[in-house]
């Protein structure tokens, strides 16, 4: 089997990986950022030149061309104009020398005026910059015409200084991108090795680990924790298997020396003697049988089937009562409903009389627990009174005698194995009828709970519908 990188290397990685992704992200964003603002700063750098041109008689500014014309410039048709003048204070309300007046023709911009007159100080040419430095904060194809004073229009031509071509790339979108790609990366990374202990936690807890291998997957700590897992748990299982293969054996040799003991025992005349070998023989073999069932349960090798609960239940009842025991049964009553609609009036509708609980569960183990239960009900109570009820979730068998009487001390104790209550002096068995309920109760998904009554005692084996 290839071996898979151990959480530790998988951690470091992922963490340089992030700082990678980090650095990389943030190279991308100054570094757009700075080309972005040598952009602006080229375009206002340009508008200052341009003046000096304009005003001066300067050189033209590297990247231009100045047009003269003979007419005002005429506006495209769709396009857009924006119209500025500036003086000598760079400001219209500052009159100060030569008037130089702005127009700006966009085929899909109107340029913010107020931007424009906010930036570059108070001087005339600074005005002039802060045009040019907005001009290449947009991106479209902007025709520029100046006039200065009275004199005639100039168009210039800056395409490779405020065009859209001449804009740096703005990578800081793709940054933003990285930046969270990695986050969502790293994120789901620990979600998923944190799924994995989670899910592998909860097949632990779960009690169907001991009858199905638990998964196997996920970092390498992980899957060798799993499989040293499954290794243990079919390790008992065969132990359990073997010690159930023992007892069959046992049983099966102690047969035959039984069945002697007892035909030995009826040439015995003294009745009194012969009925207590013959007590000593039933007591033997019945505490063999009992620790085989034990063992059985444990193991719970039976596959899980769709049952009706209610079925079952009342079966198992029947057969009491047709030898005259006094085992009764009560199913839980039918509970209203309302039902209506969003336009019509709720009406309460009884739910069908005896509704069947249907179950996925092992049918003879829920058997012989109720069985065990109705026993002992009958054993150190006087009678048996079996109630069934169900939910979406749960299924509860209880079954209530009268006649127990037991501390808090036996409660608490006698689901163990070969435990008996107070009460059980004299009476036959070894102790692990409830045992045997409890383990098939947690092979359901539930559990054995004991209630007090007011006549009794409630033994309440509670089943999980949709276990396994």
């Amino acid at each position: 089997m290839t071996r898979r990188p151990s959480l530790r290397v998988l951690a470091s990685l992922w963490v340089v990986l992030a700082m990678l992704a980090g650095a990389g992200a943030t190279w991308l964003w100054t570094s757009s950022d700075a080309a972005w603002r040598d952009h602006l700063s080229r375009a206002y750098v340009t508008g200052l030149a341009l003046h000096d041109s304009l005003v001066n008689g300067g050189p033209t500014p590297l990247g231009t061309t100045l047009t003269p014309l003979r007419e005002p410039p005429p506006l495209a048709p769709g396009w857009h104009e924006t119209v500025l003048a500036l003086t000598g204070g760079g400001r219209p309300d500052l009159s100060q020398g030569l008037r130089l007046s702005i127009r700006v023709h966009s085929p899909d911009i109107q340029y913010p005026v107020s931007r424009v007159e906010s930036l570059g100080g108070t001087g005339q040419a600074a005005g002039l910059a802060s045009v040019t430095r907005t001009l290449a904060q947009f991106c479209s194809q902007p025709q520029l015409y100046l006039q200065s004073g009275s004199g005639p229009w100039v168009r210039v031509e800056g395409a490779t200084i405020w065009g859209c071509d001449a804009a740096p790339s703005d990578r800081r979108l793709l940054a933003g991108a990285v930046a969270i790609g990695a986050l969502a990366a790293l994120l789901g990374w620990v979600a998923e090795v944190s799924g994995a202990f989670t899910a592998f936690a909860a097949a632990l807890r779960d009690h169907r680990a001991r009858n199905a291998a638990l998964p196997v997957g996920g970092v390498e700590e992980l899957r060798q924790t799993a499989e040293a897992v499954n290794a243990y748990v079919a390790q008992d299982r065969a132990a359990l298997e073997n010690r159930a293969l023992v007892l069959s054996g046992v049983s099966h040799d102690l047969g035959t020396p039984a069945t002697r003991l007892r035909l030995r025992s009826a040439l015995i005349e003294d009745e009194a003697l012969r009925a207590r070998l013959e007590h000593d023989i039933d007591e033997m073999t019945s505490m063999i049988d009992g620790v085989l069932t034990y063992t059985r349960a444990e193991i719970g090798a039976e596959p899980f089937r769709q049952i009706s609960l209610t079925s079952l239940v009342e079966a198992v009842v029947a057969d009491y009562q047709d030898v005259g025991l006094p085992v009764t049964l009560r199913l839980a009553p039918p509970r209203a409903a309302p039902s209506g609609t969003l336009f019509a009036r709720a009406i309460t509708r009884p739910l069908v009389e005896n509704p069947t609980i249907l179950m996925r569960a092992q049918p003879t183990s829920i058997r012989r627990a109720l069985t065990n239960l109705i026993d002992n009900a009958l054993k150190y109570g006087r009678s048996a009174d079996v109630t069934l009820e169900a939910d979406a979730d749960d299924a509860r068998i209880s079954v209530i005698d009268r006649g127990s009487a037991l501390s808090d001390t036996d409660l608490a104790r006698l689901t163990g194995a070969f435990q008996r209550g107070e009460n059980a002096e004299g009476a036959s068995g070894v102790g692990l009828g409830l045992a045997i309920v409890s383990t098939v109760a947690a092979q359901h998904g539930g559990r054995l709970d004991f209630l007090r009554d007011g006549q009794g005692l409630v033994a309440r084996l509670q089943l999980c519908r949709n276990w396994a």
